[in-house]
């Protein structure tokens, strides 16, 4: 491992585990364990647990709280209440995208969670503090003193049962948290996931996420490492920053305006995202089925049927669920209607298919 690399504070678990460690947003974290598709499936049937504490945890108090949280972020807290969590983006002034993230309401009538990609704590910090000029709010970088474990899977809810200070959170909605004490600390439990099916994310200091690791692993459920989480939110359509938003990509380009509140007074971007909602798009994010087992992989191209390049694959796999070959891309927007016929450029050969909507698995859980 590069001394550069961060480490989590269930680093030597999953040494000890054998995990299969890779560097990632810049920390050394576990790819797969007993494999990618083992560990897929066992979340789409049971339940598998994973190290999530490389993600940011940034809290926003003050007297403009609400405020500032709004003019930063495209969904709308201004009626958020207490125990509920919103999806959405930071944005840049041309609608490019700085982050997507949580915003969770605290009970505290000026306090805010911002839960953050990775790999964007350091940028997405930056970026609060430069645009909190003029408001009366503290941002405080709670990062480092946090780890989080998410719980997937259609049996979650037994597992979490299993441990008589969580089982209260069996109660909790979807994109609902609470608050809860374990070891003498306070910790969150929160009912949002990011693989489709059913889940819990767990936040406590470090000392409590080791323990927390040992019981569900005591318990049965499988650990899993970031390979088959990215197989899960993407055959659920969920967005990967840096894949399918970015800098470059806007919300609208996604296909992720539904949490861009347009119709509020304001936020960075707004301007930008009402334009290209008036004026439309040049390139639009769309899934594609292709009519063989080749796999489509990021970068590479997407042609129309007489091989002039229409876009770029964002995501692919050959879906373990399905058993089908699918991607995301980023295509021009003449190309973007469902049905749509296409190909994959795949080395030297061309395989062909279709534009299908997204979301190419459809889970049991009723939200």
């Amino acid at each position: 491992m590069e001394d550069t690399l961060k480490i989590t504070c269930l680093h030597d678990r999953h040494v000890q585990l054998g995990a299969r460690m890779s560097p990632f947003a810049g920390f050394d974290m576990p790819i797969q364990y007993s494999g990618i598709i083992d560990e897929h499936n066992a979340v789409r049937h049971a339940a598998g647990m994973f190290d999530v504490s490389h993600m940011g945890e940034i809290f926003v108090s003050g007297a403009d709280a609400r405020k500032f949280v709004n003019h930063i972020f495209t969904n709308d807290v201004g009626a958020l209440e207490a125990g509920k969590i919103l999806y959405g983006m930071m944005l840049y002034p041309d609608g490019g995208t700085v982050d997507d993230l949580l915003v969770y309401k605290e009970a505290a009538p000026d306090l805010f969670l911002l839960v953050v990609n990775a790999a964007n704590i350091d940028k997405d910090y930056a970026w609060m503090k430069e645009n909190s000029a003029g408001f009366e709010v503290s941002i405080d970088n709670a990062s480092d003193s946090w780890g989080q474990i998410a719980v997937q899977g259609p049996r979650s809810q037994e597992y979490l049962c299993g441990i008589p200070e969580l089982s209260p959170s069996a109660a909790l909605g979807f994109y609902e948290f609470r608050h809860a004490s374990l070891l003498g600390s306070d910790i969150i439990v929160s009912r949002t996931g990011y693989t489709g099916e059913d889940g819990f994310e767990i936040y406590a200091p470090h000392h409590v996420i080791c323990h927390l690791w040992d019981l569900f692993l005591n318990a049965g459920v499988k650990p899993c490492g970031l390979g088959c989480r990215d197989t899960l939110r993407f055959e659920a359509g969920l967005p990967l920053y840096g894949d399918e938003l970015s800098a470059e990509i806007s919300p609208v380009m996604a296909g992720l305006s539904i949490f861009c509140k347009l119709d509020k007074e304001e936020f960075i971007g707004r301007e930008a995202l009402l334009n290209q909602k008036t004026c439309g798009v040049e390139r639009k994010l769309v899934g594609i089925e292709i009519d063989d087992n080749a796999i489509p992989r990021a970068g590479y191209p997407v042609l129309n049927e007489a091989g002039e390049v229409l876009g770029t694959v964002t995501t692919g796999y050959h879906s373990i669920s399905l058993d089908r070959s699918v991607c995301f891309a980023l295509v021009d927007s003449a190309s973007a209607a469902l049905g749509t016929p296409v190909q994959i450029q795949i080395r030297h050969k061309t395989f062909p298919g279709r534009v299908v909507k997204k979301r190419f698995y459809q889970t049991n859980y009723k939200k």
